[in-house]
């Protein structure tokens, strides 16, 4: 992974003692149940991190883009925020 996909991580993971490594967040992207379980993570992701480096980072573990929006819009109607990819 790159160094710039790497610091996808370090975002996700820096306000919970529970770390997810990029398999297991790709995971949490993939299904909606899993991502309630990290319901933190998922929201930073979705929220801090930029819309174009959150499809380079799907891209990377094979989430089609059309997925990826399809989930944000289902984890924004689950948690009540809004999010760019939901849109």
């Amino acid at each position: 992974m790159s160094k710039h996909l790497a610091s996808v991580l370090t975002t996700v993971n820096a306000p919970y003692s529970a770390q997810l490594d990029d398999v297991a967040l790709a995971h949490c992207l993939a299904d909606l149940d899993v991502a309630k379980q990290h319901a933190g993570h998922v929201s930073t992701f979705l929220a801090e991190i930029p819309p174009a480096l959150q499809v380079e980072f799907a891209a990377v573990h094979h989430i089609p883009v059309s997925d990826l929006k399809a989930f944000a819009a289902a984890f924004s109607a689950w948690s009540g925020e809004s999010y760019p990819l939901a849109a």
